[in-house]
């Protein structure tokens, strides 16, 4: 993700313009299976509901258990028997440098998909979103030709060869709420070390990863190389995890599922299993923050940035007493000037959530906070009218053991935790069964070495929020998963690693 000093545009569109193209845009109606645009075999479908106006959207084909063998079918054939992860590595980086250009050239069309299928700002779709889903599979195909095995020093009358080999073919499940970028991050690695990949995609954002495989076959990736199957997540999550042709599985999502996947394959072929789970993100505001406006602004755009609806948001605002009321308002202004709109107008800065389901769920964790003895400061409640939209809420007199703070919410509610010291503040900050991401705003650089590393967190972000780059890696501690994603060591999910020993 990225921070709000990215700079975004939507190229000049306005709010008609973008209204236009969503008259006429084409959605996929077919899997994406052997280098095919195919039916579904039992011909069903889903209903995809609009968040920004409660209508049907589209149908959506809804594949089933056999179009999931199908589909690892092929990537065993395209893994075991098919050029990919015997070309040169040059060769699969112009193929991936191919199918950048062509997504490069679409991001107009998969800007607006992504807007009309889950809610996501058009700004931030075609800005933020579509820029990170360039950059990515652009990385990894310039890396693809750059990684180098090792030659140990064993002696003279040896010779011991280290090799990373691709660990053939990757199970990938992705969620809604960034649904290219999250799936690149784990499709594109896999791609550029020679695996193939079967995709099943969120039912809430099918469509933009449909439409991105179809532009990978147009690029020229062979066969079976990438599958997208969509359909109920309860059913092919679980075939594609007990799946014995599976060699790893790369999820994000909820901690709940990403549980049941370890369960897949302790019951089948051990496969490895690399998970990216939820979050409860502190975010620690101290007296000595060297810009408390930029603190503040920061604050309030990481909870209610995409609605809410990341597993980085800082949803604890964890803030020493000398200066909460100075924050509190601060944050309090910001969410009160945050008017929910329409996805498609540039101007919007908060959509609505992916679903009313989503509405349901934050509302409950509203209700489970008030009965806690947290005070609603602001919002607390659904928008009426068209659309799945929640207000922004932020909860003071929060207890650190409550249901809010320690719950993921994955909505635009922000929890404020008032402590009276730098060690209560980690000690608030620790207090999680989640550790993906926190943040410290201190100017004293002493402490801020000393309490980052006391921070039980895969990211701290130090006088920053979400700001990032695809050379370095990202991931969790605790129930928020394992391994990593982007950089370098992404690829070590999807490679095995050999010795060969020689006496010469």
């Amino acid at each position: 993700m990225t921070s709000p000093s990215a700079p975004k545009t939507t190229a000049g569109l306005t709010h008609s313009d973008w209204l236009e193209r969503a008259a006429s845009v084409r959605f996929p109606d077919r899997l994406v299976i052997d280098g095919q645009l195919a039916t579904a075999q039992d011909g069903e479908a889903f209903a995809h509901i609009s968040p920004r106006t409660g209508a049907l959207l589209t149908e959506v084909p809804a594949g089933g258990v056999h179009d999931l063998d199908l589909a690892i079918a092929a990537a065993r054939r395209a893994f075991d028997d098919g050029p990919w992860p015997r070309y040169a590595p040059r060769v699969r980086k112009e193929l991936m440098q191919r199918w950048v250009a062509l997504i490069e050239e679409h991001r107009d069309e998969l800007a607006l998909m992504i807007s009309l299928e889950m809610g996501k700002p058009i700004e931030e779709a075609w800005g933020i979103e579509m820029r990170a889903v360039i950059a990515t599979y652009r990385w990894y195909a310039e890396i693809a030709d750059k990684e180098l095995d090792e030659v140990s020093n064993v002696g003279d009358d040896d010779l011991a060869l280290i090799t990373r080999e691709p660990i053939g073919v990757v199970g990938v499940v992705t969620p809604w709420n960034f649904p290219l970028t999250l799936a690149a991050w784990k499709i594109a690695p896999a791609l550029a070390v020679g695996c193939t990949v079967v995709q099943k995609p969120s039912d809430l954002s099918s469509l933009s990863a449909l439409r991105i495989a179809e532009l990978a076959l147009e690029a020229g990736i062979p066969a079976g190389v990438l599958n997208v199957v969509p359909g109920r997540g309860s059913m092919l999550g679980r075939h594609l995890g007990m799946h014995s042709d599976v060699d790893a599985l790369a999820f994000t999502g909820s901690t709940e599922v990403g549980r049941a996947y370890l369960e897949y394959s302790a019951r089948s072929n051990l496969k490895r299993t690399w998970l990216e789970l939820g979050g409860k993100s502190g975010n620690i505001i101290l007296p000595d923050a060297p810009d408390l406006d930029t603190a503040i602004a920061t604050a309030a755009w990481g909870i209610f940035f995409n609605a809410g609806q990341m597993c980085t948001a800082p949803s604890r605002l964890i803030v020493h007493r000398d200066i909460a009321d100075e924050v509190t308002a601060g944050v309090l202004a910001r969410a009160a000037a945050l008017a929910p709109g329409d996805p498609l107008d540039p101007a919007t800065a908060m959509g609505p959530l992916a679903s009313s389901a989503r509405v349901a769920d934050v509302a409950r964790h509203v209700a489970d906070a008030l009965e806690d003895g947290a005070q609603a400061i602001i919002g607390g409640q659904a928008i009426e009218g068209a659309g799945s939209h929640f207000a922004p809420t932020i909860f003071t007199h929060v207890d650190p053991d409550s249901r809010l703070a320690q719950q993921e919410v994955f909505g635009p509610v922000l929890a404020i935790v008032v402590v009276d010291s730098d060690e209560e503040a980690v000690r608030v900050a620790n207090n999680s069964d989640y550790g993906l991401a926190a943040g410290l705003w201190t100017s004293n650089l002493s402490k801020a070495h000393r309490l980052s590393r006391q921070l039980k967190a895969g990211t701290v972000w130090v006088n920053c929020y979400e700001e990032g780059d695809l050379t370095v890696p990202f991931g969790g501690y605790k129930l928020s998963g394992n391994g990593r994603d982007k950089s370098r060591h992404a690829l070590e999910k999807y490679t095995e690693m050999k010795t060969t020993f020689m006496h010469l």
